[in-house]
């Protein structure tokens, strides 16, 4: 046991003492809070849409469009530029996307809507200067069709204030279950259960592949600088193996307690009663341990797989092609995690979630819906003899591959992980 701790922490210590990881460490909250306050600080900063109207068929089109366009948030300038009836519509409008309506100096327009036609035929010509983002574009569309749509009801002897008052009313719903905490009345509590069971599916789902570098990385390097030899000839090979997991688990739990550290401190800032439900929820009904089971199977389970894959490569290269079928692997839980949080009860999911290798992240989603006991009980036992089959089968393959030399064909490696050699 001490020399297994002695690997784990050499491990640790060996990627939470250098720079990088915790510049890393720390940039990621930075980039994620980019990823959420750029777009929104982006939009506040740039200067607003200049838009002009103009409006040819007489029936205040256009008065409808500027209502709608300022009731957007942040919503468009609106230019008073008209078009010279001397001068071809198209060369004005051209010259307006380019250098402005106002003459030399003045800010040139984002986009003009020209609204023309009689009756029923309505069309619109708009002319931008992105042609990317269509969202101007679709406001227009959309106040010309409701501006279309209430003049024919008008014209059909339509009251439209008491249409559209008919059109707001709408009913008052409350939501219970006889699942639900408080007298049958569904709360935010009662649906907590799924949203950290996806949570902690996903949590495992980035330990994964997080860990999946690290170890191979680490196992692949002291395999070709000789260091698995010296290492197997003074330690047990489950005193390697384990201490490698530990080691890198340890690693990765420390990015994940800082990050959950900071998340924490700002939900109980910011959203109090929040943070006491989520906290009553995992604490009050035992949930912790339900998703702590499921969480530890599933990283031993992958991570024992990884490390026996890193023991047979000499280059990351011949990992990347060894790691395919596994990432193709979990690639197929998260597309239906989704599912498993809106359909907990599908038979489709109650059947994947006998597959060990799905179990840690269909159960945790499958929470919120209570499960029957014996369903886990029976995943559970299912997904533990599995990860003790896979560790085993990874240990013996760890050895073989520590000790081998060159390319091994699937023979061979059969042969080698069989013979224990």
């Amino acid at each position: 046991m001490m020399r297994l701790l002695r690997i784990a922490a050499r491990e640790y210590v060996a990627y939470v003492r250098t720079v990088g990881f915790w510049l890393s460490m720390l940039m990621m909250p930075v980039v994620g809070g980019l990823a959420f306050g750029a777009p929104a600080y982006l939009e506040k900063t740039s200067p607003p849409p200049l838009v002009a109207v103009i409006d040819q068929t007489g029936q205040g089109f256009d008065l409808a469009v500027i209502a709608r366009l300022k009731a957007d948030k942040p919503p468009p300038e609106i230019s008073p530029a008209r078009p010279d009836p001397g001068v071809p519509l198209q060369a004005q409008l051209k010259t307006w996307l380019t250098d402005g309506a106002g003459g030399p100096g003045s800010r040139a327009l984002t986009a003009v809507a020209v609204i023309h036609g009689s009756g029923d035929a309505i069309g619109i010509d708009f002319w931008s200067s992105n042609l990317t983002d269509r969202s101007l574009e679709r406001q227009v569309e959309a106040a010309v069709a409701d501006a279309m749509r209430d003049q024919r009801l008008k014209a059909l002897g339509v009251d439209l204030p008491a249409l559209k008052a008919a059109q707001s009313l709408k009913p008052k719903v409350a939501s219970f279950s006889p699942k639900a905490a408080a007298g049958g009345k569904v709360a935010l509590r009662d649906r907590l259960p799924g949203i950290v069971g996806f949570g902690t599916a996903m949590l495992l789902w980035m330990m994964i592949f997080t860990g999946a570098g690290i170890l191979l990385n680490s196992v692949i390097e002291e395999k070709s600088n000789r260091v698995l030899e010296v290492l197997l000839a003074s330690a047990s090979v489950p005193e390697i193996m384990f201490g490698k997991i530990l080691g890198v688990a340890g690693v990765t739990l420390t990015v994940l307690a800082v990050w959950a550290g900071v998340g924490g401190t700002l939900l109980a800032t910011t959203q109090p009663a929040l943070a006491a439900d989520v906290a009553a929820v995992l604490l009050g009904k035992g949930l912790v341990l339900y998703f702590l089971f499921y969480l530890v199977g599933g990283y031993l389970m992958y991570a024992a797989i990884f490390t026996a894959i890193g023991s047979f490569c000499e280059t990351t290269r011949e990992a990347q092609t060894l790691l395919g079928p596994v990432m193709a692997l979990l690639m197929i839980p998260v597309i239906f995690l989704t599912q498993a949080i809106r359909r907990p009860e599908s038979p489709m999911l109650e059947a994947l979630s006998w597959f060990p290798p799905f179990t840690p992240f269909l159960m945790p989603a499958r929470a919120a819906s209570e499960p029957p006991l014996w369903q886990v009980l029976g995943t559970g036992a299912l997904m533990a003899v599995t990860v003790a089959l896979v560790v085993w089968i990874a240990g013996r393959a760890f050895r073989a591959g520590a000790l081998s030399t060159g390319k091994i064909d699937l023979k061979g490696l059969v042969a080698r992980i069989r013979g224990g050699e």
